[in-house]
């Protein structure tokens, strides 16, 4: 087989509407959004590791516009969905019955390692500079923070967003 698509072996040779239809029959509980992001690598790298982490849908809030170069062609296999607003996006998420948790390192976050993150939530990335607006951060069920030991403020957002869907991952889907 010469099929040169970014696909695990199992996946190779089907069609995109095959490949997103047995994703989604096997779909996990987890969504993930972004808010604020500017146009740059740091989305196109949340949507490949969301594919990557098995997750269905990544919600963008506000500007529909984002460079799919990072995404390496994944967001053809997932559901990118559009919210113009924090409201339309926090109206959506009620209805779904899902809790939003912002990730941002901002007074008053927890510390992730002393959360319990809930099985079916949204996680919430801003962007580099600004990160999540004041709106969403008081509107989220809850915020979380990822512990860092060295000098730095933050870790790239990209990177942020792989850190904590990977433990939900092992919260919910990697225990023996």
């Amino acid at each position: 087989m010469n099929d040169t698509r970014n696909l695990t072996d199992e996946l190779k040779g089907r069609t995109e509407d095959a490949i997103i239809a047995l994703l989604d029959e096997n779909e996990i509980e987890l969504e993930v959004a972004v808010e604020n992001l500017e146009r740059d690598f740091n989305m196109g790298t949340i949507v490949r590791s969301a594919n990557a982490f098995g997750v269905r849908r990544v919600h963008v809030i506000g500007r529909r516009g984002w460079n799919k170069r990072g995404a390496m062609a994944t967001e053809k296999y997932l559901h990118v969905l559009y919210h113009a607003s924090v409201d339309e996006f926090i109206d959506a998420m009620q209805l779904d019955g899902r809790e939003v948790i912002a990730v941002d390192n901002v007074e008053g976050s927890n510390e992730l390692h002393n959360t319990q993150l809930s099985r079916r939530c949204v996680l919430v990335f801003g962007s580099e500079g600004a990160g999540i607006s004041n709106d969403l951060l008081h509107r989220a069920n809850r915020i979380v923070a990822i512990e860092q030991l060295g000098s730095t403020r933050s870790i790239n957002v990209g990177v942020a967003a792989g850190v904590v869907m990977y433990r939900w991952l092992q919260d919910f889907y990697l225990k023996s």
